[in-house]
């Protein structure tokens, strides 16, 4: 179901209709979203169940002033960065996370090389490419200036070369 259509069905009050649909439409890449900004699978996996919890909740707000997917994915934001708050400042992300399992190992060494990047650059980089996002609903998401959502994903690409490059030469080892 199309997004305009799942807005229709939440305008005209049809809650239930529309949260099947809209959690069929976007339960992949609010968990994406999730992993991209908390780098850990189970915290992901909490943050997209409270994200959908919290658009249960708001459903009869949603006015259509922004796109389906730019307020489902403010939703998300705002519990990935509740949830980085409530982090002790101690308690340090493990950077033995690993992609799926059943991911191809591409995909994996890819998934990776993004988590080392810094999160601004990580967030960017995570809705432009993989969930397909505009310069302009990227900044609106982050609530940045498009210019420095164009830096971002500028730096992000010069990083990832330089990671690849090094994978590559063996330099890095991982």
């Amino acid at each position: 179901m199309s997004d305009e259509n799942i807005a229709a069905l939440l305008r005209s009050g049809r809650h239930t209709e529309a949260f099947e649909a809209l959690l069929l439409a976007y339960q992949d890449k609010v968990f994406r979203l999730s992993y991209s900004m908390l780098g850990d699978r189970a915290q992901a996996e909490d943050a997209a169940q409270e994200s959908f919890l919290r658009i249960w909740k708001a459903m009869d707000r949603y006015r259509g002033e922004s796109a389906l997917g730019t307020w489902i994915f403010a939703i998300t934001r705002n519990v990935c960065l509740t949830s980085i708050s409530k982090r002790r400042p101690t308690a340090a992300i493990e950077a033995a996370d690993r992609p799926r399992p059943d991911a191809p190992d591409r995909q994996r060494d890819i998934l990776r090389m993004v988590r080392e990047l810094p999160e601004n650059y990580r967030q960017a980089l995570m809705l432009f490419y993989m969930e397909e996002r505009s310069y302009e609903e990227v900044a609106r998401m982050l609530e940045l200036p498009v210019g420095t959502v164009k830096t971002h994903l500028h730096r992000a690409r010069q990083q990832l070369a330089t990671i690849i490059k090094e994978t590559d030469s063996g330099v890095r080892r991982v």
